[in-house]
């Protein structure tokens, strides 16, 4: 008779009694209740809107959730709020900080950024507590870089302050005597989206165009006719600076006195990123010394800005009240855009747009669709094969793939081994988004390798293999020479399958659930176990078995529809030819 180890463990619906394979190191995570990015229960999910949005994003949005927009609410409000909220969508006028996160009580799956920027967004807490961040990155492109050149236009001719001077009933035409575009060196600091549409403008006016992006490649800077320089050169040999940064560490105050120093006496400012990108002190002094000559302003480190600030007031400061995505088609795209990646994420989809999640292009997402199933599945066998003593620390995946190295991302499909590697073992729920940060607190190593087959590049993976090594297996045929438990699937006719166990070739559909048998090889095995499940109304959907040689040890792989019970397993291991099994619960 063959007994399987542990088997009372694998009846429970979290499997909660082997949370021991992995080591938890306490004091750093404290066993939070992590939910994976789907709409709770049967009901609709209620989203909470906190700044406006366009009419077309919520009408949108009323089609699948409840909808409660509440505008300008303060901190303790949003908290006491966001505890009934499934999703909640900002701009960038709201701060969703951890304390947002802790007072969710791990109700909230989603953020949505109506814009580019998330830096109002704590991307770390939502990450530990697993909450998508998503934005909105190509809706406003156009209407920010337009603004940008309206910013710069305006400037270089004084229109906001000859238009101020004409209204209070002066003729100044010699005052506001303006500066020419054409030939005109512009840096653009920032060379994503709205930089590169703004640089592609300013060529159309005749500008001579140089940008500085540590991330930016040269042949795309060099397709619009934009040449890719240090630093110090933009700084420092330009007419014109555009700013277009993220704010971040890196790039807080990256303009300060020290810069302002460096640059061409009597540059020209526009600044429709992030307001903290300058040091507004030390402008503000630039300004009144002549380095700077002018500053156009679309956003500043406070805003609104205090009232009578001196940077706002200064007659050589054009300023624009953050209107850079404000258009009227731009707020539509925006409101539609977030919209649609909230209501997609609440579904479970795979964001294009997620902040804190591998960043995968849709066409790959569509892609390697079938291959994420495949990924979690083998995660989540390769851990149930796992003795309930031991400690899972090092976990090797491999991808087989004809495909070049750099034509084949992975991260997404590491993150879904980590996904069903971890949770069929822990309280802890798990998503894409906080499927590294989990691992790291679990003291889990994942290390990747890449076999390249020969042959043309056809499906972008012919196999993925996970490993478990420093492990007892509950099922010793799982084993491989190398004493590591070892599964490895295939993705065939769009279905992820099980296609080797240990050192035994299998064929089976992960679908279901899956009982695994070594047996010695005989006939009327696959009868006698199909006969035992049958008479207790248990579906088989696949039965495969793999052998060393005739009449030697098999192994023989069942797909199944129902959950097994006790007793009908203990009857399959009474069978005198099986010598070990196992049920596996996908």
């Amino acid at each position: 008779m063959a007994t399987p180890l542990g088997l009372s463990s694998l009846f429970s619906s979290r499997l909660s009694t082997t949370p021991s394979l992995f080591p938890i190191h306490r004091k750093e995570f404290n066993r939070r209740r992590i939910i994976l990015v789907t709409a709770s229960g049967g009901g609709k999910p209620t989203i909470l809107v906190a700044e406006k949005l366009g009419q077309a994003g919520i009408d949108l949005l009323k089609k699948h959730a409840n909808v409660d927009c509440s505008y300008d609410l303060s901190v303790e409000e949003l908290c006491t709020k966001i505890s009934l909220c499934d999703a909640l969508i900002v701009r960038s006028g709201t701060k969703v900080g951890r304390d947002v996160f802790e007072s969710s009580r791990g109700r909230l799956k989603v953020v949505g950024r109506a814009g580019v920027g998330i830096d109002n967004v704590d991307l770390a807490a939502a990450t530990e507590y697993g909450c998508l961040v998503v934005n909105a990155p190509t809706a406003n492109t156009v209407a920010a870089a337009e603004h940008g050149i309206a910013l710069l236009t305006a400037m270089a001719r004084n229109v906001a302050q000859a238009d101020a001077s004409i209204k209070a009933g002066k003729w100044m035409r010699n005052k506001y005597v303006g500066v020419s575009l054409v030939g005109k060196t512009l840096a653009v600091l920032g060379f994503g989206k709205v930089g590169s549409e703004v640089a592609r403008r300013a060529r159309g006016l005749g500008m001579h165009v140089i940008t500085h992006d540590p991330y930016a490649p040269a042949d795309r800077a060099r397709a619009i006719g934009v040449e890719l320089v240090s630093f110090e050169v933009a700084i420092s040999t330009a007419d014109f600076i555009s700013l277009h940064l993220p704010l971040t560490a890196a790039t807080s105050k990256m303009l300060n006195d020290e810069t302002f120093a460096r640059m061409k006496r009597g540059v020209r400012i526009v600044n429709v990123a992030r307001g903290g990108v300058i040091d507004e002190d030390a402008l503000l002094r630039a300004l009144d010394s002549g380095v700077v000559a002018q500053a156009a302003l679309d956003v500043f480190t406070v805003e609104p800005p205090v009232k009578d600030n001196k940077l706002v007031l200064h007659e050589s400061v054009t300023a624009t009240p953050h209107l850079g995505a404000s258009t009227m088609e731009a707020q539509e795209g925006v409101a539609v855009e977030i919209a649609e990646a909230v209501v997609g994420a609440l579904r479970g989809e795979l964001a294009a747009t997620a902040v804190n999640a591998p960043m995968v292009p849709p066409e790959v997402l569509r892609e390697l669709k079938p291959y994420v199933v495949l990924a979690e599945k083998l995660g989540r066998l390769a851990v149930q094969l796992v003795t309930g003593g031991s400690g899972v620390d090092a976990v090797k995946v491999t991808y087989a793939s004809s495909r070049s190295p750099d034509d084949l991302d992975t991260r997404l499909l590491r993150a879904m081994v980590i996904k069903g590697l971890i949770e069929p073992i822990s309280s802890v729920f798990i998503n894409l988004v906080n499927s590294d940060y989990v691992a790291k607190q679990r003291g889990v190593k994942i290390s990747e390798e890449r076999m390249v087959l020969d042959g043309s590049p056809g499906d972008p993976i012919e196999y993925i293999t996970v490993r478990i090594a420093n492990v007892e297996s509950r099922f010793a045929s799982a084993l491989s020479e190398s004493g590591e438990i070892k599964v490895e699937g295939r993705v065939k006719q769009g279905v992820p399958s099980l296609t080797k166990v240990g050192l035994f070739g299998v064929d089976v559909s992960l679908e279901g659930s899956v009982i695994l048998c070594r047996q010695v090889d005989q006939p009327g095995m696959i009868g006698k176990v199909a006969s035992i499940l049958g008479d207790e109304n248990v579906n088989v959907s696949f039965m495969s078995v793999g052998r060393i040689a005739p009449g030697k040890q098999a192994v023989m792989a069942i797909g199944v529809d129902e959950q097994p019970s006790k007793e009908t397993l203990k009857k399959i291991g009474d069978i005198s030819a099986i010598e070990e099994f196992v049920f596996l619960k996908l």
